[in-house]
């Protein structure tokens, strides 16, 4: 079981796949396991090796008392990169995970490039309470994806919604880490200093995303020199609800 440390904190992470293609580290949205990237994972693995960890209060990682910052979690991230030997990555962020991307790619020059889903330049305003839902309350859990996925995705997939489930009764965390997590989002704001972020970087956001507003997504792409943005007919989990679409346009990112 592969771990890195930063400080107290241990974090746990899986990589899989052909490190000589490139290094895709995933970083996903706050409360929520690994299990968020099943469908990228198997998308990029082979072609490129993905990195994929658990946020501090995630998972199989550490969940030190909060509030965190996300200068935490990019310490984290580093720590990762680090212990696995990996100096430069193409890095995909969901949500907060993509706030710990831009900044990242902010303060150091591992990013090679970024992808950001469903998230944003600045963490004030947003009421992320609908997303949580307890790991020991299984009702709750499934009620809660209402906010991360369209009516129409509930309704054609029953199985993969008790899967997804079941993934978030095991990895999901505790409202307490939850809080932790939240507490970094609404204090970011790289809003003014999206002009130091110079790499190649693509913002796809679910139209009907109802928790991370898209104007919020087009708002990121238009400050970043070298943003693009796609707008995408899902919810927040844009992800998970088209992964063909979306791993396509990651393949078409990490090969330019």
């Amino acid at each position: 079981m592969p771990t890195a440390s930063n400080g107290s904190v241990s974090l746990y992470y899986e990589a899989d796949g052909d490190p000589d293609g490139g290094t895709v580290v995933c970083l996903g949205e706050a409360g929520y396991g690994a299990w968020q990237w099943g469908w990228q994972h198997a998308g990029l693995t082979g072609p490129f090796e993905t990195l994929v960890t658990d946020l501090r209060g995630t998972g199989r990682s550490d969940a030190p008392p909060g509030p965190y910052a996300v200068d935490d979690l990019v310490a984290d991230v580093q720590s990762v990169l680090e212990a696995h030997g990996r100096r430069r990555v193409h890095v995909v962020g969901a949500g907060l995970g993509g706030m710990v991307a831009l900044e990242l790619a902010r303060i150091s020059s591992r990013p090679r490039s970024l992808a950001l889903l469903g998230t944003a330049p600045v963490g004030a305003g947003l009421t992320l309470d609908p997303l949580f839902g307890s790991p020991s309350d299984p009702d709750a859990l499934e009620s809660s994806l209402a906010a991360a996925f369209t009516r129409d995705f509930l309704d054609d997939h029953p199985d993969a919604i008790g899967r997804i489930v079941d993934w978030r009764a095991a990895e999901d965390a505790t409202r307490e880490a939850w809080a932790a997590q939240v507490a970094a989002v609404e204090a970011f704001d790289v809003s003014d200093r999206l002009y130091e972020i110079d790499v190649p970087a693509l913002v796809i956001h679910g139209r009907d995303d109802v928790v991370w507003p898209i104007a919020r997504g087009r708002r990121l792409a238009e400050g970043l020199p070298r943003g693009e943005f796609v707008g995408l007919d899902g919810g927040h989990l844009i992800g998970i609800e088209r992964p063909a679409a979306v791993n396509d346009r990651l393949f078409g990112l990490f090969e330019a």
